[in-house]
């Protein structure tokens, strides 16, 4: 019986988050397929440990923790190092109603174009909203290699969107 309620609570908390994990992962690695296998490593990883993360004060930031490893345990390996990037699926992340979307895609874009420390470091203090601290305690580090880390990963988004971005609409002048 305890087994099938702990797999039952499992399932729920599987089922609610495997969304917001998802996105995490497609930020990190900038493909929609290996961030459903990145968010299906994390998953099985929480599975074995599922005792000791629900004793966790902050589960989702467990289980967050648990996915920024995988990406980066990943990205060591000989295997990622061999395979080519997939071109970012812009139809995936347009399914915004605003009028943003230009801008979202741009983003999207210039964060493949980064390293993945700087770009884990951006995901993690601007879409998750962490402190220095929390991102710092995430990746392993000290908080002044996030700072670092983050000034870097934003100044090369800055250097990527200016590269991309083309005049749009009329120019004006100042006088």
């Amino acid at each position: 019986m305890a087994t099938l309620r702990r797999d039952a609570e499992f399932t729920t908390y599987v089922q609610a988050r495997r969304p917001w994990l998802r996105r995490i992962a497609y930020l990190l690695c900038h493909d929609w397929h290996r961030a459903d296998d990145l968010t299906q490593a994390a998953f099985l990883r929480l599975y074995l440990n599922w005792g000791r993360a629900q004793r966790a004060e902050n589960l989702d930031a467990y289980v967050r923790r648990i996915l920024v490893n995988v990406f980066l345990n990943e990205q060591r390996s000989s295997w990622w190092q061999r395979t080519s990037h997939h071109q970012v699926d812009v139809d995936e992340i347009t399914r915004s109603p605003t009028d943003e979307v230009d801008g979202a895609i741009d983003l999207v874009v210039a964060l493949a174009r980064i390293p993945p420390r700087q770009r884990a470091a951006l995901v993690l203090r601007y879409y998750c909203d962490l402190s220095v601290s929390e991102t710092a305690a995430l990746l392993d580090c000290s908080d002044g290699t996030i700072k670092s880390q983050s000034s870097r990963g934003l100044d090369a988004l800055r250097a990527v969107l200016a590269d991309t971005r083309t005049p749009s609409g009329p120019t004006t002048t100042q006088q």
